[in-house]
């Protein structure tokens, strides 16, 4: 799965009434703005990584860099001891934002890289670590607001007025976030019919006719779900590329309930006429059969001869079938980020 942590850019634009009035506490808040920008910039260089590389090393080099970024700008904003001119309301919840946000993006990613790890054992594992990783997220947007009021509570003190960031690099940080969102939505449909249909073939691996049926009617209801969802859900952008993908695997997935599997079943339940009644005949000796039997018997091994045929045949269709609907699936998810996540 991919990861990104939300920031705040302080690239500020300031006008005021009186220059010379306001020339201290403009100052004061152009000094943070200079040094929470290399941690904006350091943030989306982390984000673009994620969207843009599969290189793990580098995605963790860059999230290290964000770090030292954090923990060097919290350095200097602690040296502003008296804040302005005593008043330090607004540094010390920019120290407790950068606090938070170096254990967020540290500490607490590397309990979501081990929930990663076991994430695709099951959907509520997967989905556990969806939530602990938009956490992270939310804790760190909840200083963010909390640093934005006090940023404003300390302008409005001083008279300063301070627009909205419009910043590029802020554009490509609400961009990202949305798109990541989005795409995190449409995997988590797609990985429950998919973790569904990993239990599907583990079943008919094992010849269990009550796991291919519960599995089966499980991948049906999901899948039903999951189409339902789409029907409503708002892509980004209106990009439908990866809903038609995720949409191709739940028709597929509806499909293969449908269809292979009570085929599946059918060959296994002959399989296991055949079994039992060679097993009745290898315990009788050639004499003590009866033409009847002997018929009978012969006339199910030609059955299942041709019934073998017709099982490999629907399923080589369905296991290629199957690979280059997920493939397609991957391929479509990562070229929807690469496609809309902007490039440094």
């Amino acid at each position: 799965m991919k990861l990104t942590f939300t920031s705040i850019l302080f690239l500020i634009t300031i006008t005021f009434s009186n220059a010379q009035e306001f020339k201290t506490p403009v100052d004061y808040l152009n000094y943070i703005g200079k040094e929470t920008d290399a941690i904006s910039r350091t943030t989306w260089k982390y984000t673009s990584a994620v969207a843009h590389s599969k290189n793990a090393r580098r995605i963790d080099i860059t999230r290290k860099t964000l770090v030292k970024s954090i923990q060097n700008t919290t350095k200097k904003i602690e040296a502003l001891k008296d804040g302005y001119k005593g008043d330090v309301e607004y540094k010390d919840q920019l120290l407790a934002y950068l606090s938070i946000s170096e254990k967020q993006i540290n500490q607490e990613y590397e309990k979501i890289i081990n929930m990663q790890e076991v994430a695709e054992q099951s959907y509520d594992f997967m989905e556990a670590f969806i939530l602990a990783r938009d956490l992270v997220n939310t804790k760190i947007n909840e200083e963010v607001d909390k640093l934005n009021a006090n940023q404003k509570i300390f302008a409005t003190k001083y008279g300063i007025q301070i627009g909205e960031d419009k910043s590029e690099l802020g554009k490509k940080m609400k961009i990202s976030n949305e798109v990541f969102e989005n795409h995190t939505q449409l995997y988590l449909i797609f990985f429950k019919v998919n973790f569904t249909e990993s239990l599907l073939m583990n079943a008919v691996a094992q010849n269990n006719l009550n796991a291919i049926q519960q599995n089966s009617n499980a991948l049906e209801q999901y899948s039903n779900e999951g189409l339902d969802k789409l029907k409503t859900f708002k892509a980004y952008n209106k990009d439908l590329m990866l809903v038609n993908a995720t949409k191709k695997v739940l028709e597929f997935s509806k499909k293969e309930a449908l269809e292979f599997s009570p085929k599946v079943v059918a060959f296994m339940m002959l399989n296991q006429k055949f079994q039992e009644s060679k097993k009745t005949m290898d315990n009788k000796s050639a004499t003590s059969r009866s033409k009847e039997e002997v018929d009978n018997f012969n006339k199910l091994v030609n059955e299942l001869n041709k019934e073998v045929g017709n099982y490999n045949a629907i399923n080589n269709k369905f296991n290629s079938e199957r690979a280059n609907t997920i493939n397609f699936w991957n391929v479509t998810g990562d070229a929807f980020i690469s496609k809309h996540v902007p490039i440094d």
